[in-house]
């Protein structure tokens, strides 16, 4: 008797107690329905997908013999994407301004043009009449901020931290649309090659420009009349004789 009464508590007590195989069938089915998130594939921008296990993000630039050369580490392993296609933004378009500049001291010395500009290419931009260097500046700020708009994130002036000289993801450094010519490449590495030669070409322009300016800084000669100065004196010839009392030879 005394053992029926306590089966039947337990049989009792056990009606009130949470079911534990429902219980891990619940937390079985719970675990299934969660699905891990998928990181958000990076877009493609003309063949190059951003790589943090490569240098500088996998960009191309780099050649023999030197290879990846980055001794002040703007492009280290660490440094986030956004600053490295910052950096690359501002190599390549120093490059190509400098292209620019490296002919126009060679050709503004050569030729004097239509506003008779003469001496050193360093002296002749305080030659130019006011009006033409006031529409300079304009097509110069107009050109600048097309590319502003094309490229860079709108500041936002609630979150300058996030916004402020951020690139747009869908923006390829250097990549204004700009191509008359029709010289972009559609192939990858066709476009990896051309980008290459641009930048090796715009680095060389920057160190030449700078040698340029540095040079008629010095001596105030053109580039012109400085090749001819050093023939001479490579030849044993004084460059100084027929200067007479002038203080600038």
């Amino acid at each position: 008797m005394k053992l029926a009464i306590f089966s039947t508590l337990i049989a009792a007590s056990s009606a009130f107690a949470p079911s534990t195989s429902i219980k891990s069938t619940s937390a079985l089915r719970s675990t299934e329905s969660i699905e891990e998130p998928e990181a958000a594939p990076v877009a493609s921008l003309n063949g190059w997908t951003p790589d943090a296990y490569e240098n500088c993000y996998g960009l191309p630039g780099a050649i023999a013999p030197t290879g990846f050369f980055d001794p002040l580490g703007f492009a280290r392993r660490g440094i986030s994407l956004t600053e490295v296609k910052r950096n690359r933004e501002a190599e390549v378009m120093h490059g190509r301004v400098a292209m620019l500049a490296s002919v126009g001291y060679l050709a503004g010395e050569a030729v004097s043009g239509p506003f008779h500009t003469v001496g050193p290419a360093n002296d002749q931009l305080a030659q130019i009449p006011l009006p033409a260097f006031a529409l300079l500046t304009v097509i110069i700020a107009t050109a600048e901020l097309k590319r502003a708009r094309t490229g860079w994130v709108e500041p936002d002036f609630g979150s300058w931290e996030k916004t402020l000289w951020t690139l747009r993801d869908s923006y390829y450094p250097g990549d204004l649309g700009f191509d008359p010519l029709g010289l972009k490449p559609t192939d990858a590495k066709a476009f990896a090659n051309m980008q290459t030669r641009e930048l090796q070409n715009g680095r060389l322009a920057m160190l030449g420009v700078a040698g340029m300016c540095s040079q008629e800084l010095v001596n105030h000669r053109g580039i012109f009349e400085t090749f001819d100065f050093y023939s001479k004196v490579y030849s044993g010839v004084n460059p100084y004789a027929t200067c007479g009392d002038a203080i600038i030879c």
